[in-house]
């Protein structure tokens, strides 16, 4: 699937997260897909993004390793979360990553576009999770998400000003071109 497709279900799954243990695993499932288009892109992408590419690749697995939803509701050894969340009793979360789904990034800006939304959507659902916890654990797991989150974003940001370096400077080597052309 898409990276852009893929992009617009993590932005629905995360508008439809009420828990928070939903939005912990979305912000896990949003670092997964950071990763994902990384290395993608490190690998098929252009040229000038690579290097960054691989660094966004990186920042998204050390975000997915730093959310742990199972540490949220007990010992992890169990499904059962109805000890410490009584609305997930015997219900086990959707661990399968979405980005495992990648097959191309068709567009990379768009794609980066969609993630930098992501991750910024992402930022704030975390930021009113560990304002509203009064769980030691969960509020530093939201405040390393939200940091992983940003490291991600800055990321984006920057492979989307190489694109736009890169595009400018084609455009302004093809009016050169048909510049002296006409001479």
């Amino acid at each position: 699937m898409d990276a852009v497709r893929l992009i617009a279900a993590g932005r629905h799954a995360l508008a439809q997260s009420q828990a928070a243990l939903d939005i912990v695993t979305e912000a896990w499932q949003c670092q997964a897909l950071a990763h994902a288009v990384g290395g993608w892109l490190a690998i098929a992408g252009p040229a000038e993004l690579r290097g960054e590419a691989r660094g966004l690749s990186e920042a998204g697995g050390r975000g997915c390793g730093r959310l742990d939803p199972l540490a949220l509701a007990g010992s992890g050894k169990s499904w059962d979360y109805g000890s410490r969340l009584p609305e997930y009793a015997g219900k086990p979360p959707d661990y399968a990553p979405r980005a495992a789904q990648l097959t191309e990034v068709r567009d990379p800006r768009q794609a980066l576009l969609g993630l930098g939304a992501l991750l910024g959507e992402l930022g704030i659902a975390l930021v009113a999770v560990a304002c509203a916890t009064d769980e030691e654990g969960l509020y530093w797991q939201c405040m390393e998400a939200i940091d992983a989150a940003d490291e991600s974003n800055d990321r984006v940001r920057s492979m989307l000003r190489r694109l736009t370096t890169r595009e400018r400077g084609g455009a302004s080597g093809a009016a050169r071109d048909s510049t002296a052309g006409a001479t």
